[in-house]
């Protein structure tokens, strides 16, 4: 049974509990504030925050209204991330989460590159610098673990705005949709039900999404099959230029030998 978190903004006061209750949880150390349009901050997630509440001014009927939104990790359901890690240091959950093992990890960061929202950090200020991202609150290991015991993660948990709900993917499809079906305010779109084969938080919202830089335009199916498109060939392709390439070997083996001969046929040294 995979887990999800649906997000309202319409309910998001931009308190920021949520973000502060992330830093708690997770024993992440807090930064001098560094504002963005003003109320944001930190500007956008880093290897110490897994978590950052967007403030924007936006317009709406003809008025300018301010709007929030909690970004972090969206946990693809198919994570290009996971596929791009040939260290097997992210690994799908059938919880839902998408699970980062350090101990694994070779930094090769190819999991920044592969994923299509720009969530993985690195821990640039680190003499030891390992990749960084929102876990779910899911901890194999225990220390910081919720999900897997059926708890909510640490920032649904803390909103004072029952702003974010959890439950199964299918409860939280369910409850997008009815109250999106209920109130005309609502965008007709749930953000995260299709994107690049969707994702384990969804949101819904009376304002576009390209106002918090949320991609709408990425391709609904998921990444990793692109992959595969370009990997099914690998195999095919070693074989035959291997094939090429013994050939070309033992084709010029063979011609410098006669060469040889012919020479010392003819008595001279080659």
């Amino acid at each position: 049974m995979t887990m999800s978190v649906l997000v309202d903004l319409t309910r998001c006061t931009g308190c920021k509990a949520c973000q502060t209750a992330c830093k708690q949880w997770n024993d992440l150390p807090g930064i001098i504030p560094e504002f963005d349009n003003n109320l944001t901050f930190p500007p956008k997630m880093d290897g110490n925050t897994y978590t950052v509440v967007q403030h924007r001014v936006v317009k709406k009927d003809n008025q300018d209204v301010m709007r929030f939104a909690k970004t972090q990790c969206l946990h693809c359901l198919e994570p290009a991330c996971a596929s791009a890690c040939f260290a097997k240091a992210l690994q799908k959950t059938p919880e839902g989460p998408v699970v980062y093992y350090p101990h694994l990890c070779v930094g090769c960061r190819y999991c920044m590159l592969a994923c299509p929202f720009g969530v993985p950090k690195f821990e640039w200020d680190e003499v030891f610098p390992l990749v960084a991202k929102c876990q779910f609150c899911f901890d194999p290991e225990g220390t910081y673990d919720r999900t897997g015991h059926g708890q909510a993660p640490a920032c649904v948990d803390t909103c004072p705005n029952q702003t974010m709900m959890f439950g199964t993917r299918e409860e939280m499809l369910k409850e997008a949709w009815n109250r999106i079906n209920s109130d005309s305010r609502y965008i007709k779109h749930v953000f995260g039900e299709k994107e690049v084969g969707g994702t384990n938080w969804l949101y819904i919202s009376d304002v576009p999404f390209e106002n918090f830089g949320f991609k709408t335009d990425v391709t609904q199916r998921p990444l990793p099959e692109y992959t595969y498109d370009f990997s099914k060939y690998t195999f095919p392709v070693i074989i035959t230029w291997g094939g090429l390439l013994t050939a070309m070997y033992f084709y010029t083996k063979r011609r410098n030998n006669i060469v040889k001969e012919d020479s010392h046929d003819q008595g001279i040294d080659v």
